[in-house]
């Protein structure tokens, strides 16, 4: 059994407030432990009548009826010889170990048995403290912690890591951060009930290759934390309802019943829910037990709490600095980890006062449970198959006079501690002397590859970015037209847009951006998301999780694509006998639905499209007017709805009842049905003399922008909101605005565009370039425009126009060809124009009133915010919407080729979560919702997770 355990690790932050545990599995991919089905776990223990231990969220809903029975955060009275709780005494240690129980537990429930683990614990515990530890991981019944000596590596078993070592080790080795031989960074450590300031060096390496760090100088503030925000927020609360209903927030502050009890937890669960909703909004209601209304805290108060509070942990941080011999500015790095430190103020005043940017991230109560992974080595295979995949590459651990313990701390009398009961082959676990843990069950995870087989593959992104174009260009067409490269085309695997278009070399008719990619036209792709954070709050990203492996084929497929839509995934792949095969898997648990073969072949297909009820495939064609099919399979079931043929060049557009089909070789628009394919209507193309040359743009709306998008910004589920209507300009220069349903012309006008001019829809507006200016006009009437802006001089070329707000557009403008002064223009209707630098960027992508401007050589972005304020600069690679508050961001351009990206998850803030590394996945075939990435390897499929 020992072979199985190989690669297997797992870190543990036994904190004050709460534990956060991290598993690694031998591919070298890490995610959070679920307990109870929550990667963060709560710290306190609850004994009941009959000396059982609780812990977590269950010691949690117990002490609401007993206080006396609950101690919330146990690390605080690891000097006491005894704690007193429901009438019974308990030492220290063994309520450690109710918590350590339940981890391994967890750990054995994924795993099959307890992986060799790090524990972290503060810089500043003394040898009797970690002695306490050592009794707890004992009674817990984990291996005894091994040690470290200079003539050797140690074993492997449970280890002791200092909580800023390990904090110093994802900083350089998860992060990537320097931190030169010598250099020092300062860990900034603020939970819920303590705050921890360390000053770490890096020593080099010591003989056996291990990353070197040091504690330096430590120091915080043992009483400060989360914990005191929530308590000046719900005195602020008083305030605010006492004078109303003293008799109720009376009960509220000092309760004398269970009921008042129960109450006093809630208020307090509802105070923290607003505090972290704080971070991201002005805003935050907070229902109040027994007040009927909702009582409104702002971020302006929970500031004018914080600020006294948080000025001495500013100053905290200031005297461990002075303590290392350092000025703030000789650091390397300020690292904000806990879960506190994710308030926007701690990072706002520690950079006013010491001068230093810190780094926080999305989910800044993961670094040292994953930092401490970097202590126990993946093992090296003495050989590798023909054809395998290699691990990614794994900085040896740290040990020893690092952060480790070099001597085992001494037991009571001076006695070396008893080796604690080692985890058996199976997982079983010792229990605790004298009563019995009970603990909550171990929360689900998702289930992992066999102990002892092969590493899974990664997964990645989807579709090829596509490549810059003038709007003004002959033969322009909005992003994700094929022969452009953009990306979200069938070819790319993306299903963003069932979209046929003009052909190119080698490869015709790729998919137009579906729904909103051409409500953006002339927009060079690129993905991110902003809108109103309050309704799309930043997600919990975590590291990546596989769900599910699903069989292709027993050979290479020449083609994959995937698309995500709500609970399902939707995989398919090309067989050899040239059909589509297409597998409905369900996304929280990758059970197979069902798994059918198209009737009919193609040479190539081009990608597949989820629909309300149904799945859309679409083959490739050789040539613009080469027939090729469009199946429409039944979601629910797999079977066949109807087969329709197009040609290469030919345009569709999705929406909820209905596909429109731009057929340009009858030089009309046809509503198919989306139920039978049947047609519902159709409308000739306007004409004049030179022919009937058209442009079809979907007007976009809010909600198809907030949903999930591919890397071109189209949106998954366009017909969101309302989202019924297309604009059509005609080569004779008219605009129609036609209702997709029934066909109707809603509104016409004659003489406002060109085909190739550049054209924005959505909502109630259309926006429109002529002349050097910006024209807006009501969709509703189509009457006189409003000027809403014109360029200073004849210098300026409009390089892009997307509708980026309500009743705001947004210029890309370029200056006579210098690419270094190109700028954003921002026209909002009543406001006027704001504009700011955009060098060398050559699209935009609108998310609320935020805006991606993206690079095309090299692949890179910046996302402003409505202010024009740089939220995310210069970030290598591409990015994809995961709604209208959260981002993907994959670090390289997708491929067709099996190769490894890392992915990271941005919030609205800017707050970027490294979720890990994709391996030997065809990026080019990705595609995502928010919480699920489903993705093509070479003979099979992987849906991984990346959030809680």
């Amino acid at each position: 059994m020992a072979g199985q355990q190989d690669g297997f690790a797992l870190g543990v932050d036994l904190g004050t407030s709460n534990t956060v545990a991290v598993l690694r599995w031998p591919d070298g991919r890490t995610r959070p432990l679920l307990v109870d089905g929550h990667p963060i776990l709560p710290s306190g223990v609850y004994a009941d009548t009959d000396g059982r231990l609780h812990v977590g969220r269950d010691a949690q809903r117990l002490a609401q009826a007993d206080p006396a029975g609950y101690e919330p955060n146990p690390k605080r009275r690891v000097d006491d010889e005894t704690v007193l709780l429901g009438g019974r005494t308990y030492p220290p240690a063994e309520l450690l170990a109710a918590t350590l129980h339940v981890v391994a537990e967890s750990a054995v429930a994924a795993t099959g048995f307890l992986p060799p683990a790090v524990v972290t614990y503060p810089a500043a515990w003394t040898a009797s403290r970690r002695q306490v530890l050592h009794e707890a991981l004992a009674l817990a019944g984990w291996p005894s912690a091994a040690e470290h000596t200079m003539s050797g590596p140690i074993a492997p078993g449970t280890r002791l890591l200092r909580e800023p070592v390990a904090a110093a080790r994802y900083y350089t080795q998860v992060l990537r951060r320097p931190v030169p031989v010598g250099g020092a960074v300062a860990v900034f450590d603020f939970g819920g009930g303590t705050l921890d300031v360390a000053v770490v060096r890096n020593e080099g390496a010591d003989p056996w290759g291990d990353s070197g760090f040091t504690v330096v100088a430590d120091g915080g503030v043992p009483d400060l934390g989360g914990l005191d925000l929530d308590a000046a927020l719900v005195q602020r609360l008083g305030e605010l309802v006492a004078p109303a209903h003293p008799e109720r927030w009376a009960r509220l502050t000092d309760p004398g019943t269970t009921t008042d009890r129960r109450d006093r937890q809630q208020l307090w669960d509802n105070v923290r829910g607003a505090k972290e909703m704080l971070s991201r909004a002005e805003v935050a209601p907070v229902a109040v037990p027994g007040v009927e209304a909702a009582v409104r805290l702002t971020r302006e108060d929970l500031e004018r709490l914080a600020t006294p509070l948080l000025a001495r942990a500013v100053a905290a941080t200031r005297d461990v600095v002075a303590a290392a011999g350092l000025t703030p500015g000789q650091l390397a790095g300020l690292f904000l980890v806990g879960g506190s430190s994710r308030v926007p103020l701690v990072a706002r005043m520690l950079h006013a006062e010491l001068g230093v940017a810190p780094t926080v991230l999305e989910q800044p109560e993961l670094p040292v449970a994953e930092g401490a992974l970097t202590d126990l080595p993946l093992p090296r295979p003495a050989t590798r198959p023909a054809g395998a995949i290699p691990p990614p590459p794994v900085v040896p651990p740290a040990v020893g006079p690092h952060g480790t313990r070099p001597e085992p701390a001494p037991g009571p009398h001076g006695t070396r501690p008893e080796a604690a009961p080692a985890a058996g082959p199976h997982g079983t676990l010792a229990s605790v002397p004298g009563h019995t843990l009970a603990a909550p069950s171990a929360g689900h995870t998702p289930p992992g590859p066999p102990a002892g087989a092969a590493p899974p593959a990664g997964n990645v992104l989807g579709g090829h970015p596509p490549a810059p174009a003038s709007p003004a260009s002959p033969g322009h067409r909005a992003p994700g037209v094929p022969g452009q490269g953009g990306p979200g085309v069938p070819g790319s695997g993306s299903p963003v847009s069932l979209v046929a278009g003009p052909a190119r070399r080698g490869r015709r008719g790729l998919w137009i951006a579906a729904g909103a990619g051409l409500a953006l036209a002339g927009v060079v792709a690129a993905t991110v998301l902003w809108v109103i954070r309050d309704r799309y709050p930043a997600l919990e990203f975590r590291t990546l999780s596989e769900v599910a492996r699903p069989a292709a084929g027993a050979e290479r497929s020449t083609a994959m694509f995937t698309a995500v839509l709500d609970d399902r995934a939707y995989l398919a792949h090309q067989r050899d006998d040239d059909r589509l095969e297409v597998v409905s898997v369900d996304t929280g648990t990758g059970r197979e639905r069902w798994r059918v073969s198209t009737r009919t072949g193609a040479d190539r297909w081009d990608g597949i499209r989820a629909l309300p009820g149904a799945v859309a495939l679409l083959a490739d064609a050789g040539g613009d007017s080469t027939p090729r099919d469009l199946v429409v399979l039944d979601a629910g079931s797999g079977e066949q709805r109807w087969r329709h043929s197009v040609r290469g060049d030919d345009e569709l557009f999705l929406g909820r009842d209905t596909v429109v089909w731009l057929d340009r070789t009858g030089d009309r628009l046809v509503g198919l049905r989306l139920s039978d394919g049947s047609q519902r209507w159709h409308q000739d193309n306007p004409r004049n003399d030179y022919g009937a040359r058209t442009r079809v743009v979907p007007v976009g709306t809010e909600e198809a922008l907030g949903g999930s998008a591919d890397v071109d910004g189209s949106p998954r589920a366009p017909w969101l909101g309302g989202a019924d209507r297309l604009v059509q300009v005609g080569t004779d220069r008219s605009v129609r605005v036609i209702d997709m349903d029934s066909g109707k012309v809603l509104r016409r006008r004659p003489n406002v565009a060109d085909v190739d001019d550049p054209v924005a829809a959505r909502d109630d507006r259309l926006y429109v370039t002529e002349d050097a200016r910006l024209l807006s006009y009501d969709l509703g009437s189509l009457g006189e425009p409003s000027v809403l802006y014109t360029a200073p001089d004849d210098r300026r070329r409009v390089k892009a126009l997307v509708a980026c707000g309500e009743h705001r557009a947004c210029l890309l403008e370029e200056q006579a060809g210098e690419a270094e002064r190109t700028e954003v223009v921002v026209a909002t209707e009543g406001e006027g124009i704001r504009r700011w630098a955009a060098p060398k960027a050559t699209g935009l992508v609108p998310f609320g009133e935020h805006l991606l401007a993206e690079r095309t050589y090299p692949r890179s972005f910046t996302l402003f915010d409505a202010d024009g304020k740089a939220v995310l600069r210069d970030r290598d690679g591409v990015a994809g919407r995961v709604d209208a508050g959260n981002l993907l961001v994959f670090a390289d351009a997708p491929s067709s080729v099996e190769d490894d990206r890392s992915v990271a998850g941005v919030s609205a803030a800017g707050a970027l979560t490294e979720l890990g590394e994709l391996k030997a996945v065809r990026s080019e075939s990705c595609s995502w919702n928010a919480e699920v990435i489903a993705c093509g390897a070479e003979k099979d499929f992987v849906l991984y997770r990346f959030v809680d």
